[in-house]
This record gives C-alpha cells, structure tokens and sequence, in this order.
C-alpha cells in the first residue's frame, strides 16, 4: 500500500501543446494531454507515484502483458462547467469497478482514495487541456499492465498503474444502425464479461468489422448459450422504452456495470418513470417494433453517455426505429446529464467531484 496522502514525484513539462490545438475540430482519442501519472507496483505495495511528460513506455519483448494479457482499463471524464471549474462524474464508481477488474484478472488493487488522488493530481496539472465547449471533455483512461520480463503462466510480480487523458468531442456524431449478434459472443458465465479487461474488446473487433462491412455501426452482444437474450450495445449497455417502461439488461457476470447506464436508471426512477432491470428477450423487442410499443432504443456509456439507436438488425431484417427527435426520454436525460456535468443545474444526487 502507499500513505494515505502521496508523495508524488512531480516533473512538468517545458510547453504545454494545448496552446496548438484545433479546439474545434477534436478527433476522439488522438490527441493527448502534456503528462501522464505511473506508479509501480513490487513486493506487494504501490509505490514510486510520479507525474511526468507523456512519453512512450518501455518494455522488455518478454513482458508478461504482451504475452499473457493481463491488462484492463477504466474510461470516465472530466468536464468544465459554466464557472470555469473542473469536475470529474463519479469517480469513485470508475475507483470501485477498476478494483473489481484487478481482482478478476489477478491483478493488485489500487486503494480508492490513492485512485482518487492520482487522478486530481494528474487532471489539476493539465487543467488547461480540459475544453471549454459544451459537449466537449477530458477523457481520462487509467490503465494497469503486468510487466514482469517473464515468458510463463502465471501472475505477474510487478505492475504498472498508469493514467493519460485526452480532449475530446463526440463519439458518435450520428444515431447508430445496429446488428443483434447470434454467432460470435463477448462474453460467458464465469468469464471476463463484468471486468474491463482489454481482452474483452480485442474478440470484439472481428466480428464488429463484419457487421460495419455490411453497414451496421455496432453490434447487439447476446447471450453465449442461446442467443436469445439481449446483453450490451457495442461497449455499451443498452436502454429500451417499451411502452411506459424503461427496460434494460440487469448487470451479470457477462455484462459490464455501465456507471452512466446506473446513473440514467437513477434518474429515471427519480423522474418517477418505471424501470426494468432484467433479462431481455430478443424477441420481445422485435415484437415491440413490430407492434410499435417500441419507442426508445439507445446505448449508455462514458463515450458517447446518450447513443441513439436508429436501426437493428435481426435475423437478416432491418427495423427502423421511431426518428430520435420524437424520443422524450432519452434527448431529455441525455440533457439532464448534460447539464449536472457542466455545472448548469443542481447536482443533487452528488455525483461530481471538483478538482
């Protein structure tokens, strides 16, 4: 473990290349901030936090990660309010579900409050890369990789938890058509699926590239077993309204606890709107498009927070769905979080941490 307040190594950067940046053409996840935040893991403690410029890493060709993939990641954000101030959107669910990654994928935990303070640290040094356009943000990734130089099975003895950021604009910049999946599958009981293991999004991307070569930009995932029940959207979750009920896959094994998916159900219930979180037949969906009791379908993530689903695909038959600009609910929690993120509205369910 490291002291509860850490003594971290601090080496700035000369010039900051945020005085060079097209603010107002950001691409997603290309360019990144001035500096980075590394700490070591040996003996069975943390230790060595520093923040430095970024810079590329070195690793031995045998190094356990590249081999064995232990390494998984958090994805979260921090946003600039109306006032100037910065604020991270609940980073301490993004601190609980890295640790609930390490414990799966046999890797060391990082206790929340050093989580926490890597990230305020990190963030308040590159404050000025954080935008100041609404729906923009700084995307911040921490990550940990196994790095023993070791060409065996086991766990590694040493690792890095390390965390960059980036400025960033939309992630999608137009509703998604998407495929509903039955060959491949992401994930099975008693596997990785809950962890953000980097694994997870690797067996993703082949059968993902086929559906987008036949037009569809993310994949429905479905159950291993039987393909019959609905899990996430792409590294979504995914949110239907059928009828007056807001309907979404209950959290498993095989599915990742969204912190924004948690943050929408809250709200929504807060709204007084019913919510269902349970297992999703496909083909109750289907029959809700058929029946036009269907609605609402979108995505729920950190990337995009909102993604609106305009089409799906099953079975070889294309649904359209009811035109985004008709959709009450999801324009208006899209705007509500919006809104709590930026510091325009009260943030009363106390989801913001300032830096």
């Amino acid at each position: 473990m490291v002291a509860e307040t850490m003594d971290i190594k601090i080496t700035r950067k000369a010039d900051s290349g945020s005085v060079k940046l097209d603010w107002d053409n950001l691409t997603f996840g290309r360019v990144f901030s001035d500096h980075m935040f590394v700490m070591e893991y040996s003996d069975g403690e943390w230790t060595n936090p520093e923040i430095s410029e970024y810079a590329d890493l070195v690793l031995s060709p045998a190094t356990s990660v590249l081999h064995y993939g232990q390494s998984f990641f958090e994805g979260m954000k921090a946003y600039r309010t109306s006032s100037g101030e910065v604020q991270l959107f609940r980073p301490e669910e993004n601190a609980k579900r890295f640790n609930v990654s390490a414990r799966r994928m046999c890797m060391p935990e990082v206790p929340v409050d050093v989580f926490i303070e890597s990230l305020k640290s990190l963030i308040e040094i590159d404050k000025e890369w954080v935008p100041k356009k609404d729906g923009c943000a700084l995307y911040v990734r921490p990550f940990m990789i196994a790095t023993d130089p070791y060409v065996g099975i086991k766990p590694s003895g040493t690792y890095k938890f390390i965390i960059f950021t980036c400025p960033v604009g939309a992630y999608y910049s137009e509703p998604v058509k998407v495929k509903i999946e039955t060959e491949y599958s992401r994930a099975v009981k008693g596997g990785t699926g809950f962890a953000k293991a980097a694994g997870n999004y690797a067996g993703a991307l082949y059968p993902a590239k086929i559906a987008q070569e036949k037009g569809y930009g993310q994949l429905i995932w479905t159950d291993a077993f039987e393909h019959k029940y609905i899990e996430e959207a792409g590294t979504m979750n995914v949110i239907f309204q059928i009828g007056d009920t807001l309907i979404t896959p209950v959290s498993s094994d095989t599915i990742l606890a969204s912190i924004t998916r948690r943050s929408v159900v809250d709200i929504a219930r807060d709204w007084g709107y019913k919510v269902e979180e349970r297992k999703v037949l496909v083909s109750e969906v289907i029959e809700a498009i058929g029946a036009g009791t269907l609605t609402e379908a979108f995505g729920a993530g950190t990337a995009a927070t909102i993604a609106q689903i305009s089409l799906i695909n099953c079975d070889g038959l294309d649904y359209d769905l009811p035109p985004v600009e008709n959709r009450a609910f999801s324009n208006k929690v899209k705007l509500e979080l919006e809104n709590i993120k930026y510091g325009k509205i009260e943030d009363r369910f106390n989801w913001m941490l300032k830096v």
